[in-house]
């Protein structure tokens, strides 16, 4: 049985329940790595998703954050990321957001990202649009990369990785009007859909990340692609770039 688009806006906000009445408690936070963290919160949502997704459309292949790969048939393949903005969450910043993408026979079709602070609900159904709280949305019109403003994220091993996004942020703040850091590349990709930001880049991602997002994105007319220009953006070594059509060139020019 194949999964709906009311689906798996069912699941993004009864997730997104079980962080909203976390939100506000002290948490049990435990690192993965240097700043890469999990909480109690994280586990649980993570819990319920993976719980409905096998009662209800058993047998499928699930790529979850905190799970990893749930060995399943690669016809239906999910994207899981139950907590999308931890350290924000974990720190009492109200940034984040469940993340759910699902893929029939490698073709990425239904997304969900959800905001419950916010109550915003993105979704997209592929060849179908993207809305926003059941409204449609659509990337901005600027044409311009000194009248856009962009957004990023950083990997966890950004102390010492060898591929430094930084000069790369310098690089773009100073010729946009403005680089972003909200530290969430599900909602960064989701903005960029909604005209919020004119484009998102980010290197060094997961699948889980960005998956549901970018198709988001894409629905809502983002040009979305690797770094490097590669369609299939999920693919390894996987990296980001969602841009209004106007400035996909000149933002990837700048990101050689």
């Amino acid at each position: 049985m194949k999964p709906t688009l009311s689906d798996v806006e069912r699941l993004a906000r009864e997730a997104g329940a079980i962080l909203r009445e976390g939100y506000n408690k002290e948490h049990t936070v435990h690192y993965k790595g240097t700043i890469d963290l999990v909480t109690e919160s994280d586990h649980a949502s993570e819990a319920f998703l993976l719980g409905e997704i096998k009662s209800h459309f058993p047998g499928g292949h699930i790529l979850a954050e905190e799970s990893g790969s749930i060995q399943g048939s690669n016809e239906d393949l999910w994207y899981i990321d139950p907590l999308d903005g931890t350290v924000n969450y974990a720190h009492h910043i109200p940034i984040f957001c469940v993340s759910i993408g699902f893929a029939s026979n490698g073709v990425l079709t239904l997304g969900a990202v959800y905001d419950p602070m916010r109550d915003e609900m993105f979704l997209a159904e592929k060849g179908k649009g993207a809305t926003l709280n059941g409204k449609p949305i659509h990337v901005s019109n600027t044409t311009e990369l000194e009248k856009s403003l962009l957004v990023t994220g950083f990997p966890y091993d950004t102390w010492n990785t060898e591929l430094d996004n930084f000069k790369y942020f310098e690089r773009l703040a100073k010729k946009t009007q403005g680089v972003r850091r909200l530290g969430s590349a599900a909602l960064d990709a989701c903005y960029v859909g909604a005209g919020r930001f004119d484009g998102f880049w980010e290197f060094k991602l997961k699948p889980w990340d960005v998956a549901a997002g970018g198709l988001i994105a894409r629905e809502a007319g983002a040009i979305v692609t690797s770094i490097d220009g590669r369609e299939d953006f999920l693919a390894s070594p996987l990296s980001i770039l969602a841009t209004t059509p106007g400035i996909y060139e000149a933002t990837k020019g700048q990101l050689k």
